[in-house]
């Protein structure tokens, strides 16, 4: 008795099957990719040598129509091969194959090809523009009357490093309301750093002009990371230690509370454990903890900077980027192999294709890298003139940058207080 096996794997949309995902020990395996030079193959051998099983995983890889898959189904039947299809209904043979069903797949195959084929040639994905872009002819390009509200909000973020508050901010000089979840989606979207997402995940990079800048994206992307670790809320929130503070003896988080008192206009901050067991609850003065909170920043915000090792990161950060440089010479010889006919136009494409998802993720990986200026920024701001400049906003952006956690640490009547930093 002999078996064979075939798959027919279209690159465009799949990559090829395991060898071994038959179960079945196989006299011959045929396997085509793109094209079924391999399936003419194995209906030329069988009337020589004819097999007595053919294993496929579904019927529609025996052709791209009806017709055509009809015929392959008659010259298996006329050379007594039986064939079992592995992902569809047992048993299931020519004449119980729906016609519905087989039109439903093809279909759905042709919808899923062109938009592989979209992919390739690096053409918008369907549905809607995201604002601040128009499409002209497949591509996206910067919409000047939209544009500047969209680059104004990341403006806003960038400087302030509210999420909440950036929204706020283009209702009030745009006139533009969007949701919490839709500015979000901006400030993540790669449309506006001129990359192309589609829906298998992969991005293109620079196939379109940007509406930022790739140091503004990573730098987006720190203050997102940044933010995740906050309590709800506190990303947006009006004091610069809210969300940073908590106990170091019961690992409370320290809220900020404001106190008015009767019949004068003075405003007094208070640090609050919300968890705390004790009763009365501890309440530390906001002004002394931000006064100290200063005073240890400028003094060890230095030394921790000093203790990154940056020759590690750097190390790091090359060898991404000769990556990226051997991608792009790659890419830049393919013209050159297409001409000289050593790459037909399918191959180069998709050749193509990958080269620049490998270089668009190589590029997401280096934005998540720390600044490269970290030590000039240390020295800036281990001065206490530097901060004393600064407004409650422009302070909570600067402290969110290098601080993951203030704790608190009592001792009887006295406190002090320790830093820990985000590196």
């Amino acid at each position: 008795m002999k078996i064979i096996a075939y798959t027919y794997t279209n690159p465009l949309l799949e990559s090829p099957p395991e060898p071994n995902l038959w179960g079945w020990e196989l006299d011959k395996l045929y396997q085509d990719l793109g094209k079924r030079s391999q399936l003419q193959q194995l209906l030329r051998e069988a009337k020589t040598d004819p097999a007595n099983y053919l294993l496929i995983r579904r019927i529609e890889e025996l052709g791209d129509s009806i017709p055509e898959i009809n015929n392959r189904l008659s010259e298996l039947q006329a050379l007594n091969i039986k064939l079992i299809t592995t992902e569809q209904a047992a048993g299931m043979q020519a004449d119980l194959i729906q016609l519905q069903q087989i039109q439903y797949e093809q279909h759905s195959r042709s919808i899923r090809q062109g938009h592989a084929r979209n992919r390739l040639n690096a053409l918008t994905p369907p549905g809607k523009v995201p604002y601040g872009y128009r499409r002209i002819k497949a591509r996206y390009a910067i919409d000047r009357t939209t544009s500047p509200v969209v680059k104004d909000f990341f403006d806003r973020f960038l400087l302030y490093g509210s999420l909440r508050g950036a929204v706020r901010y283009l209702a009030q000089k745009y006139g533009k309301k969007i949701s919490v979840t839709t500015g979000k989606r901006w400030l993540t979207n790669p449309v506006y750093r001129g990359d192309t997402a589609y829906q298998n995940e992969q991005i293109l990079s620079d196939t379109h002009p940007p509406i930022i800048s790739r140091e503004e994206a990573a730098q987006i992307d720190r203050l997102l990371r940044r933010n995740r670790r906050l309590p709800p809320r506190t990303a947006s929130a009006n004091r610069s230690l809210a969300g940073l503070v908590s106990c170091a003896q019961c690992s409370s988080p320290m809220t900020v509370v404001s106190v008015n008192k009767p019949r004068t206009k003075g405003e007094y901050l208070y640090l609050r454990p919300t968890l705390c067991p004790r009763r009365p609850k501890c309440r530390l003065v906001y002004e002394e903890v931000l006064q100290q909170t200063i005073q240890t920043i400028c003094r060890d915000l230095p030394l921790a900077v000093s203790g990154v090792n940056f020759s590690q990161l750097d190390g790091v950060k090359n060898s991404w980027l000769a990556e990226i440089a051997s991608s792009q010479e790659i890419l830049a010889l393919i013209p050159n192999l297409l001409d000289n006919g050593i790459l037909d136009i399918e191959t180069a494409t998709l050749r193509t294709y990958n080269l620049r998802t490998e270089i668009s993720t190589l590029q997401g990986k280096l934005a998540t890298l720390p600044p490269v200026n970290l030590r000039s920024v240390a020295q800036l701001v281990s001065i206490p003139q530097f901060w004393l400049d600064l407004s409650e906003s422009e302070r909570r952006f600067y402290f969110r940058e290098f601080i993951r956690q203030i704790e608190i640490i009592r001792q009887d009547k006295s406190w002090n207080l320790q830093i820990i930093f985000i590196f």
